[in-house]
């Protein structure tokens, strides 16, 4: 099982983050299986960093084996979509980006990848019209649209499934818009499609 995500896929996040590239093709990164936190336990702040950061995605559930994947076919992959938290160090992401260094281990850290309930593509509507959003401690802190991401859906997964076979299972975090904040212990963190809450955990 893979979690695939993906950078820069929200022009307004980019420029909070003072990225000025100009993307012609999605930006991509990978996150290890141990990332994975679910069922609403509690993410822990680890010691190696002093500044997590939230990132709130939609994610994607692939449902059928693929490679190569026409754009136009890339619907047929997936029928259940969520919220997710992508963690940040940015202190240390900042710091591997100023020495020109990968930054893997700033994202793909234990539990960096927390994953709301899922629910079928059909409750959400038009894939490419999602809107979601982040509540910490009741208070609204980011808000997003797939209608404003610079790649959509269907755009990702056929580019992703030239460089990887997509197997069942496998999850896409699709970017993040902008909003992007600090979390500390004791944060109530909940996460949200349109009014329905598929995201539900605290900071400790």
């Amino acid at each position: 099982m893979k979690i695939i995500a993906v950078g820069m896929n929200y022009a307004a996040h980019n420029k909070e983050l003072h990225h000025s590239l100009e993307l012609s093709e999605p930006t991509i990164f990978m996150k290890s299986d141990s990332s994975l936190l679910k069922d609403g336990k509690p993410f822990f702040i680890p010691d190696f960093s002093s500044e997590i950061h939230y990132e709130t995605e939609i994610v994607v559930k692939i449902d059928r084996l693929g490679k190569n994947i026409a754009e136009r076919f890339a619907h047929r992959y997936y029928n259940e979509v969520t919220v997710g938290i992508d963690f940040t160090a940015r202190d240390l992401q900042n710091k591997l980006r100023a020495q020109g260094l990968p930054w893997e281990i700033s994202k793909a850290f234990d539990n960096s990848a927390v994953l709301g309930t899922f629910v079928p593509v059909e409750r959400v509507g038009d894939v490419n019209r999602i809107p979601f959003h982040l509540d910490i401690n009741g208070k609204t802190v980011q808000e997003g649209n797939t209608q404003d991401m610079l790649f959509p859906v269907d755009k990702i997964i056929a580019y992703v499934s030239r460089f990887f076979t997509l197997k069942i299972g496998d999850l896409i975090y699709t970017g993040t818009p902008v909003g992007v904040g600090p979390v500390k212990i004791d944060d109530h963190l909940q996460g949200y499609i349109g009014e329905q809450k598929l995201l539900d955990f605290f900071v400790r």
